[in-house]
């Protein structure tokens, strides 16, 4: 049994991106993401800290806009157009969740498909689902990157996705499919899990719930990633799977944290580099 490091390859990863980052300085293009925070979520600030970390950590210039709970959804708009409109600015990332008085697909609509490095806009959605290259959400990018690196074979397989939500099993789903794995996608509504599960060479879970994947749930030398990420009462944090018994069977497991984790955030500073060397090339065309 072999545990994926996700922080080791992501921390390969940034050492890669810095470099280029500072190729594209020289040409002068700073690589820049601006982040909307909207209240005052205590993971949601979290989650904004640690991005703004990891760009300085590679040279991107990262911009946070604190904007209060209460704004109006006209006035978040605003705020992103004019986002759209700056140069400067390579990705826009809005911090989810929202309030619940603003439309959350109204606003991820309102960013630029080109500077859209969640990938959550419909057209580049369509562009995952149609294999055609595009921005794609980080999580899933970043367990593709995870795949690859420990050479685990995606073809000819069959894949369990536990979990359906637009921000990481249905992108999951669509990259795995155009990797041509067979696919199953379990939720909620999913009436016997294990029935799936037990088939599954490779099982991505992302519900929420600690201890959902048990060792009687898999097979022997199945690829276990886990993406959810859960807080005890104790304090620790855990993913969807129960890591003692289920490791044991597996050939290969993420941990958590330490895993899927790191790997989210490289995706996203690789997918603000991506859009800042289309910003290169474009100067470039002019």
């Amino acid at each position: 049994m072999i545990i994926m490091d996700g922080k080791k390859l992501a921390d390969k990863l940034q050492e890669e991106i810095a470099q280029e980052v500072g190729f594209l300085s020289k040409q002068g293009i700073i690589p820049s993401l601006a982040v909307i925070l909207v209240g005052n979520d205590a993971a949601s600030q979290t989650y904004v800290t640690m991005k703004a970390q990891a760009c300085k950590k590679v040279g991107i210039t990262s911009i946070l806009h604190e904007m209060p709970a209460n704004i109006t959804q006209t006035d978040l708009m605003t705020m992103i157009e004019n986002l759209n409109q700056n140069s400067n600015i390579d990705g826009i990332l809005i911090q989810l969740p929202l309030p619940n008085h603003i439309d959350t697909n109204v606003i991820l609509e309102s960013v630029l498909p080109s500077k859209d490095v969640d990938g959550f806009h419909t057209q580049n959605s369509g562009k995952l689902h149609s294999g055609i290259s595009g921005f794609v959400p980080a999580t899933p990018l970043g367990i593709m990157s995870l795949l690859k690196h420990y050479a685990i074979e995606i073809q000819g397989k069959n894949v369990v996705i536990v979990g359906a939500s637009n921000i990481v099993g249905k992108p999951l789903s669509a990259l795995m499919l155009n990797a041509g794995a067979t696919i199953s996608i379990c939720h909620i509504h999913t009436k016997d899990l294990s029935l799936y599960t037990k088939k599954a060479d490779i099982i991505c879970v992302a519900v929420g719930k600690p201890n959902l994947i048990t060792s009687d749930m898999i097979k022997q030398g199945a690829v276990i990633i886990d993406i959810g990420i859960n807080r005890l009462e104790n304090g620790k944090i855990v993913g969807d799977v129960d890591f003692a018994n289920v490791a044991p069977l597996s050939s290969m497991i993420t941990p958590v944290p330490g895993g899927v984790g790191p790997m989210t955030i490289v995706s996203l500073l690789q997918n603000t580099l991506k859009s800042a060397q289309c910003r290169l090339q474009n100067h470039k065309n002019k």
